[in-house]
């Protein structure tokens, strides 16, 4: 006699037919169904993550590689609640995810056990939808249109809470998920309204580009309206991920200081937004504006984040009569290695110099990374994946969902070592999986960015308690120490030539390698 399918595993065979083929998980005892499920049904990748915030942080770098969902595997409401970092960046940066949340047995619920909490609520906060499955019968259906809410333009987080007898009970077997429907274009009035504002603006229209807007055939659109109108273009500050490059339209963002980005939009009169959101200041200082352009320019938007931007600003183009124009695309060029010290402009150079042709960056760098566009827009063709919602601790599990996503290319993770230290628990996971991850670590020994947010701020007169809560020092972090403990091999340089060195070699091996740059 046949044994009957349980909800657990009707849900897991849903998921791989709907193409969801990657699970990032740190499961407990409400989950173990589910886990034994994992075991019997061929198809999905199961990746252990030892902190609950890297399975979001993977999650995301898989699907802005994919732009398809891993799920992740996560115990009840306080595992949820530590992974709810990354899931904010996850969001910001417009990302799918089928977050899988155990939760008691329904019976069990009414007993208030240790672990019992508002799982839904915790759930809300971050989530674009939310649905306990009630019965065994029901799992597959749930799980089914989790993955169609997913997948939804531009990518959206849907979070299944999974109560344990929901799993072992028997299930209906596999659902099936509707096939996903292409990103809307955008009207034609939307066009006509941008074309007027850049006719109107000439070389004082700024287009804005986020999501898809920042691929290249997309940027190569926007190029060549700016070579027939005179109009400029710049990314939105922190992206999901530019494609970039030699050969490759170069592309600046709108950058994070205030003044410096007010510089860069200063005379603007008309922004035109495509798959992003009008720039504003990460933060609000006194005495300065919260919005990073002139409050008097006037705001069209040509496409919103899941509409068709490539669609969008080819029909853009073709109105203003720009569809002919050569797009201005990036030469051939590596920076000159410096010697001695490592300045920021020694490592933005290395970095230039021996980018690996279609490597993955992830870029977690913070202050260190402010010259690193400068220096690679012309290195070989490659991906540029940010963090996107300032909540740090998301590059190292960014390499990881990336390296899973995609493992014939390189993936090289710019971290700073402050943020590194909020999920750590990433190394282990490269050194199990065998991904290949270049990290460098920019060691400077403290939350650097945060000494020039005191003085932003107007902090009066900080002492030695304020500054000591900005250092990492005494003691110093080992990063080599920190990384032979998760199973990564790792070495620390002190100089360009050292670092050249190193960053070259690590690029040359498969596999993980950390280097500790001390700044």
């Amino acid at each position: 006699m046949t044994k009957a399918m349980n909800g657990a595993e009707s849900l897991v065979r849903t998921l791989v037919g709907g193409d969801v083929t990657v699970s990032f998980t740190n499961p407990g005892t409400s989950e173990m169904h589910f886990v034994a499920a994992l075991d019997r049904v061929d198809g999905m990748r199961c990746v252990l993550c030892l902190h609950e915030t890297v399975t979001t942080g993977a999650a995301d770098g898989y699907w802005r590689m994919t732009n398809r969902p891993a799920s992740t595997l996560l115990h009840l409401g306080p595992g949820l609640g530590n992974s709810l970092a990354n899931l904010h960046n996850l969001k910001r940066a417009r990302s799918g995810v089928v977050n899988i949340v155990g939760e008691h047995a329904t019976y069990h619920r009414q007993y208030d056990a240790p672990l019992t909490s508002d799982i839904e609520g915790i759930a809300g906060t971050m989530s674009h939808w939310v649905k306990t499955s009630m019965a065994a019968k029901d799992v597959a259906a749930d799980g089914a249109e989790a993955i169609s809410v997913a997948m939804q333009a531009p990518g959206q987080i849907a979070t299944l809470i999974l109560p344990a007898d929901t799993a072992w009970n028997e299930g209906a077997g596999p659902a099936k998920v509707a096939a996903p429907s292409a990103p809307a274009k955008v009207a034609e009035d939307a066009v006509e309204a941008a074309a007027r504002a850049i006719e109107a603006g000439g070389a004082s229209a700024l287009l804005v580009l986020g999501t898809w807007a920042i691929r290249a055939k997309p940027m190569e659109h926007a190029s060549k309206i700016a070579v027939k109108t005179g109009a400029k273009f710049r990314a939105e500050g922190s992206n999901g991920r530019v494609e970039r490059g030699a050969g490759r339209v170069a592309i600046e963002r709108v950058p994070y200081p205030v003044d410096t980005a007010l510089a860069a939009t200063k005379g603007t009169t008309h922004l035109i937004l495509v798959g992003a959101k009008a720039p504003v200041a990460f933060f609000a200082y006194p005495g300065k504006p919260s919005l990073l352009y002139p409050p008097e320019a006037e705001v069209v938007t040509l496409a919103e984040p899941g509409e068709d931007a490539e669609d969008a600003l080819a029909r853009l183009a073709d109105r203003l009569g720009a569809s002919k124009e050569q797009p201005l695309l990036n030469a051939p060029r590596r920076p000159d290695l410096h010697r001695g010290t490592l300045s920021h402009e020694a490592i933005a150079a290395v970095v230039g110099h021996l980018l690996p042709e279609n490597a993955i960056v992830t870029d977690e760098s913070v202050t260190t990374g402010r010259n690193f566009f400068r220096d690679t827009h012309g290195a070989p063709p490659h991906d540029w994946l940010s963090l996107t919602g300032g909540a740090i601790g998301e590059g190292l599990p960014l390499a990881v969902g990336a390296a899973v996503a995609c493992p014939d290319r390189k993936v090289i993770a710019l971290q700073a070592d402050g943020s590194g230290m909020y999920s750590l628990q990433a190394l282990w996971t490269m050194a199990r999986e065998r991904l290949d991850v270049t990290v460098c670590i920019w060691a400077n020994r403290s939350y650097a960015i945060l000494k020039g947010e005191l003085a932003n701020v107007g902090a009066e007169n900080p002492g030695r308690k304020a500054h000591d809560m900005l250092s990492l020092g005494d003691p110093n972090l080992d990063w080599v120490k920190l990384a032979a403990g998760m199973g990564v091999e790792a070495t620390r340089v002190d100089d360009a030539e050292g670092f050249a060195d190193a960053f070259a070699a690590a690029n040359r091996r498969k596999g993980p390698f950390l280097i500790e740059v001390v700044i």
